[in-house]
């Protein structure tokens, strides 16, 4: 495997490149016509996708739905200052949905973005996950 790329299925672009770059600091990269951008500044490029609310994901699955949903797969933006990075999500819409949690390797806040996707932010203290894990 050579790279990871993320792709974030958003209902309307412009508004999810808004939210993006504002709370998280990413930049636009490439633009792919009106409806697929890629965000640079994050360890991976993050790609928006507009697909409206209501179509299809794939074939059998649920039509996709943009209010708060679970995932098993989310976002988690490793900040420096949790408190700063926690307020600038805010301000872009970010929904904190829990307080700050501390544990071992650092804290963490759980968010939700303006689409309805779950994304954490963490602060590493000492560490970091390595104070946690453990030999196989």
């Amino acid at each position: 495997m050579s790279d990871l790329l993320v792709n974030i299925d958003v209902p309307a672009i412009e508004p999810a490149i808004a939210f993006y770059t504002r709370a998280f600091g990413l930049r636009v990269g490439r633009r792919f016509g009106g409806a697929f951008v890629e965000l640079l500044g994050a360890a991976a490029p993050i790609y928006l996708l507009e697909k409206p609310a209501g179509s299809a994901p794939a074939t059998g699955a649920p039509p996709r739905d943009y209010r708060r949903h679970w995932t098993p797969v989310h976002l988690d933006f490793v900040v420096d200052d949790l408190e700063a990075a926690a307020r600038r999500a805010q301000e872009a819409g970010a929904v904190p949905e829990a307080d700050i949690e501390v544990f071992a390797w650092g804290r963490m806040l759980r968010l939700a973005d303006p689409f309805g996707h779950g994304v954490c932010l963490l602060q590493f203290s000492g560490r970091g996950y390595d104070e946690i894990a453990t030999p196989d």
